[in-house]
């Protein structure tokens, strides 16, 4: 890949990771339109490492505030087993499934394109439903809400579901309001994908190159700096705007994916 393309990739990752969108989706789909691609596939999930440090950092006081109150606070302690339970399902379907994932699901566009059409329309019915929310607290959700929020999680293992997506819209529909939907995915993320990153680079190291190395750190620092953007409004503007913007852009590009698939085949 060009240093030009790695810039855009990882800019693409730092934009999309965090919102219900598929950043997974939208880099495989523009590596597809660029005709690059990395070595074992390992770029694409490497790269989160950016995205996972930008959430940390934006997210580092109440971090810290947890890790304070943990010893002392049951509702903390509550909250944190609520996130650990919720990424159980991704530690053990994701190894079991990882390389069928990276060899047939990454590879099909198909699957992608309808995967965030699908997804779309899903967002948007979603968005226009009407319910009374039972949390408007992240510290607020049980663990078994977080557990099957954390199945659901593990839908976004096909390419263009949107781990985002899964995890705002499966809360939402347990009771969560949609900043507390938003939120606790955030949370959610920081084990998940720094799982998938550990994982990945441990099964794919030994096929790195010096040059696969130096597109991951450039890829890193341009996902790092968009997604700490994304993660700042983020929240604010689910609370405002919902999500039918995210739906009809997973439609356009899902279209278009579609339309270039029958057009070249």
């Amino acid at each position: 890949m060009e240093t030009w393309q790695v810039v855009l990739l990882g800019l693409i990752e730092g934009l999309t990771e965090y919102l219900p969108v598929s950043s997974t989706a939208h880099l495989l789909l523009t590596e597809k339109l660029l005709g690059v691609s990395s070595t074992g596939r390992t770029f694409e999930v490497l790269i989160q490492l950016g995205a996972i440090l930008a959430l940390l950092t934006v997210y580092s006081g109440k971090l810290w505030r947890l890790a304070v109150d943990f010893p002392h606070d049951a509702r903390t302690r509550r909250f944190v087993f609520a996130v650990l339970i919720a990424f159980l399902p991704a530690v053990v379907i994701g190894a079991g499934a990882h390389k069928f994932i990276k060899d047939y699901l990454f590879e099909s566009p198909l699957i992608i394109c309808a995967s965030l059409i699908i997804g779309g329309v899903i967002l948007l019915l979603v968005d226009r439903m009407r319910y009374q929310p039972l949390y408007a607290d992240v510290m607020n959700i049980p663990p078994l809400k977080a557990l099957i929020i954390g199945f659901a999680q593990c839908l976004a293992m096909i390419p263009g579901v949107s781990r985002s997506g899964s995890t705002i819209v499966s809360a939402m529909l347990l009771g969560a309001d949609k900043r507390t939907a938003a939120e606790f995915s955030f949370f959610l993320a920081m084990p998940t994908m720094t799982g998938a990153f550990a994982y990945d680079l441990y099964k794919n190291w030994s096929i790195l190159t010096p040059d696969d190395v130096s597109h991951i750190v450039l890829g890193f620092i341009a996902a790092f700096i968009t997604g700490a953007i994304v993660v700042r409004y983020m929240l604010d503007f689910i609370s405002r705007r919902g999500l039918a913007f995210f739906g009809w852009w997973r439609l356009l590009v899902g279209g278009i994916g579609l339309g270039a698939l029958l057009v070249l085949h």
